[in-house]
Parts: C-alpha cells; sequence; structure tokens
C-alpha cells in the first residue's frame, strides 16, 4: 500500500504545481489588463485622499490589492492561535473567515457608491425578473456575480448549517436584497431591481460549487457511534 501511495504522490503533487502555477499566471494577466486604471488612482490612494480613491471603483480595487498581504498576516494569525489552542481546522476556518471579509466588503463598498444624482433623483424599483440583464452588459453581470462569491466560497467551510447550494443560493439572495432595500432607502441614484438580486445569489451559489470539495465531506461525514 505504501508502494501504491507513493506512486500516486507525484502526479497529486504536480497537478497542485500546475494548478498554482495557472492560477498565478491568472492573477499576473488580469493584475496586466487593469494596471492602468488602478495606477491613476495609486497617488490618490497612497495620499489617503477621499476623492479619487475611495469614491472610485479603481481606487477601491486597488485598496483591496494593497491590503492583501495584511488579510494573510491576520490570517496566519488567527489560525496560529487557534492551532495553539488545540483547534481542529485551524487553517480553514481562518482563511475561511478572513476570505469573507476581504472578498466581501469591496464589492460591497463599490456596490454602495452614490450616483451623482444620489439624493436628488427619486429611488428607482425594477421588479420584473430578466427585463435589466440586458442592460447590465457582460461587465455588469460578472460583477454582480462576484458580489457574494467570496461568501459563497467561505460560508460552507466556516459554517457547518450553510454546508449546502441552497442554503448558500439563500444567503446570497437575503444579503442582495438587503443591499438593494439600502440602496432604496438612502436614494442613491442605483435601481435596486431583482434582477440584482437573481446574478448575486448566483454568484453565491456558483462560488458554493466551486468549494464544494473542501466543506462536502464535514458536511455529510456520517454519525458515529459505539456498538454495544
Amino acid at each position: 500500500m505504501d508502494h501504491n501511495a507513493s506512486l500516486w504522490a507525484p502526479p497529486r503533487r504536480t497537478r497542485r504545481i500546475v494548478l498554482l502555477g495557472l492560477t498565478a499566471l491568472g492573477l499576473a494577466s488580469a493584475l496586466f489588463v487593469v494596471r492602468g486604471p488602478l495606477m491613476m488612482s495609486a497617488p490618490r490612494c497612497m495620499a489617503g485622499r477621499w476623492h479619487g480613491c475611495f469614491d472610485t471603483f479603481n481606487g477601491v480595487v486597488l485598496m483591496t490589492l494593497v491590503m492583501l498581504p495584511v488579510t494573510v498576516l491576520v490570517a496566519w494569525a488567527l489560525a496560529h492561535r487557534r492551532r495553539a489552542a488545540g483547534v481542529a481546522s485551524a487553517w480553514q476556518l481562518s482563511l475561511a473567515e478572513v476570505g469573507m471579509v476581504h472578498g466581501t466588503l469591496p464589492f460591497l463598498w463599490m456596490t454602495m457608491m452614490p450616483g451623482g444624482g444620489a439624493g436628488v433623483v427619486p429611488a428607482r424599483v425594477s421588479l420584473v425578473p430578466l427585463r435589466d440583464l440586458v442592460t447590465m452588459g457582460s461587465l455588469g453581470i460578472v460583477g454582480n456575480l462576484l458580489v457574494f462569491a467570496s461568501l459563497g466560497f467561505f460560508a460552507p467551510m466556516r459554517w457547518a448549517a450553510s454546508a449546502s447550494v441552497p442554503r448558500v443560493l439563500a444567503l446570497g439572495a437575503g444579503c442582495s436584497v438587503l443591499v438593494e432595500a439600502a440602496q432604496y432607502v438612502l436614494r442613491l441614484d442605483r435601481v435596486s431591481s431583482v434582477d440584482d438580486v437573481l446574478v448575486n445569489a448566483t454568484g453565491a451559489g456558483l462560488a458554493a460549487l466551486a468549494s464544494r470539495r473542501w466543506w462536502r465531506p464535514a458536511a455529510h461525514r456520517p454519525a458515529t457511534g459505539r456498538v454495544a
């Protein structure tokens, strides 16, 4: 059995290396594409200015990338503390908590940014399903899919109660409804649309499917008991 395990180890390790390499290549390519817009906001962000940094999409994305090392450090500190206390799955729990926050807050920030007519233009609501998808465009659809993607990816890994795709869909839809309601109440010059809720929930569900291999075994682990 040890011989068979040693035969399977290299391919498994090779797949991990290839996957990490492709991930790094994808991130590098994405950064190369968006480097121009991000660098336009860099001087204002580095100076700590609100206007031109924290009130723009480019500025929020740039600060999210800048804070990534701090996020990794916080995850390491939480995992180290949990391991010292003897908590099982310390790394998984810590990465899930930090990942949810770091991956969701920037998108919520961008979603809640007021438009040019905030406070002046009457609040608008669109309750007809699939009508706004035509006007969203591909960029808008992708952005809406990513709003609660981190929540859908990490929530089942953190809480066993949410370890199912239907529950993650419900969680994403509920959070999206709260965001749309806040946009309407605060009159942010945005359309509170049922399509936003549908796409946001879909993004959370797809992310949950992507992380299923890490949370499904724990969710479906059979109960064990002593046999008399």
